[in-house]
């Protein structure tokens, strides 16, 4: 039987303060001459204030690369331009991220924030003003720019070996583009990333009614059961978003299909060579159905899912008594957790396994730098990106989960945060959320209004799904 809850005291969720640890550079000779040699790898410099190597104290450090030279203060009184779509809080953030390096190494990272970024990158670039280092939330946008020529090749001054220590060959496969003639290339290095594939619940009041985490489908599927018994639907869901209406709901879909088909098929899929109409696809839409069109099982039954604004969805999971008790979404969705909700009250597990043979991948968001105007010192600062030093700040304040390999442990906010990273590391299988990679009008387009007007009832599920691909013939 369910327990009613005890109201919890009034308490602000706690976050750790913004660190970061500035440190004098040493003096150097500045140098605008572009090397053509890759970088060695597998030597750490020692970080000692004779090297000037103090403000990367645990980062690996590859002998003789861009980034020694700039710790040593070799290239002080440069200017790197950086343009990205980091804007208020997130743009003191990522400031915050960069000063000891900058401090350090006497490279000023001129950042340019833009909510018009992916309106705007085009036009700088196409127009010969393009920044030394640009921040790409999709990477299908940086895909064009790949495709043309524009990008510089990483792993031209980046050693492969470097980079299988920093990244796991999920990121390594994902930052991978056809460069201009065909040709792969290493498109960009990755830096923030967020967990998609998670789903939060009101820990205590699971405790109360004796439910326990689910770790596979059919197991979630008879908790989901089981509280509808109790008396409550299980799951509040929520895809209303102004003119990004639809995109939680494509968010369940990307979920499934990785837990439903190869990797190779949802990559086939993001690029339209799987199409929406194959019964793969619809498999995976019927699976979401099974949940979403029971009115047992959703908050305010299939009719208040278009009409519920993805934040508010949350909401319901903690009130007193909570009203529903599943919600399946992103690690930000912790910024809409009620006033008052401290850390230790909730918790998520992985959105957990379909098919056992596919495991439970980490499905991602994220954010890849791409490298534009090539320099001894644009270098510098991208060989720094690839290191989980370059977000310490970012980390400890909470709200970001690195995709580099060994970031401590005490860097981490909080124990849920912490737990986002070692899913993240651990899952065998991990891909960038599948509506940000396709061409946005139907990543953006007809796969957010195609999914809403399944989900509302306009449309059927062979409808929807013919709607959707549509878009793939208008990019």
């Amino acid at each position: 039987m369910k327990r009613k809850l005890k109201k919890s005291s009034t308490m602000s969720l706690m976050m750790v303060l913004l660190f970061s640890v500035v440190m004098s550079a040493c003096g150097g000779t500045t140098s605008n001459t572009a090397t053509t040699e890759p970088a060695a790898t597998g030597t750490d410099t020692t970080a000692t204030a004779t090297t000037g190597a103090d403000m990367i104290k645990t980062a690996k450090v590859p002998a003789g690369s861009e980034l020694e030279k700039a710790l040593k203060g070799e290239y002080k009184g440069t200017k790197v331009t950086m343009y990205g779509p980091f804007v208020d809080a997130d743009e003191q953030k990522f400031n915050a991220s960069i000063k000891a390096f900058e401090d350090q190494t006497g490279i000023d990272i001129a950042y340019e924030g833009s909510k018009e970024f992916e309106a705007t990158i085009n036009v700088r670039v196409n127009g010969g003003n393009a920044p030394d280092i640009a921040d790409f939330p999709q990477p299908g946008l940086l895909e064009g720019f790949a495709n043309s020529g524009k990008v510089v090749d990483v792993s031209s001054f980046m050693d492969a070996n470097y980079l299988k220590e920093q990244y796991k060959d999920s990121w390594l496969d994902m930052a991978k583009m056809k460069g201009d003639g065909g040709k792969e290339i290493t498109a960009g290095v990755w830096a923030r990333s967020s967990v998609k594939s998670l789903v939060w619940y009101n820990k205590k009041a699971f405790a109360d009614a004796g439910y326990e985490v689910p770790k596979t489908w059919d197991e979630m599927m008879a908790l989901t059961e089981q509280i509808a018994k109790d008396g409550d639907p299980a799951w509040s869901i929520g895809i209303e978003s102004g003119t990004a209406t639809g995109w939680p709901a494509t968010d369940w879909i990307e979920d499934i299909m990785l837990r439903t088909t190869t990797p190779e098929n949802y990559d086939k899929w993001v690029k339209g060579d799987l199409p929406f109409t194959d019964p793969i696809v619809k498999n995976a839409v019927k699976k979401m159905s099974d949940i979403w069109f029971n009115k047992d099982y959703v908050y305010g039954g299939r009719s208040s899912i278009v009409t519920t604004n993805f934040g508010d969805s949350i909401q319901p999971l903690f009130t007193d008594p909570p009203k529903a008790w599943l919600n399946r979404q992103a690690g930000f969705i912790v910024s809409f957790i009620p006033e008052g909700v401290t850390a230790d009250e909730y918790d998520w597990f992985p959105f957990p396994s379909i098919d056992p043979q596919y495991g439970t991948p980490a499905m991602i968001s994220g954010d890849i730098y791409a490298m534009f105007n090539d320099r001894p010192e644009v270098r510098a600062v991208m060989e720094f990106f690839t290191t989980a030093e370059s977000l310490q700040s970012w980390i400890q304040s909470g709200g970001v989960t690195p995709p580099m390999n060994g970031t401590p442990d005490d860097w981490f906010a909080n124990d849920q945060e912490r737990r986002m990273s070692q899913f993240v590391q651990e899952a065998k299988t991990i891909r960038f959320d599948g509506s940000d990679l396709m061409p946005s009008a139907v990543g953006a387009g007809t796969f957010w209004k195609g999914m809403t007007d399944y989900v509302s009832g306009t449309a059927n599920l062979d409808e929807a799904m013919a709607e959707i691909q549509s878009g793939f013939k208008k990019q």
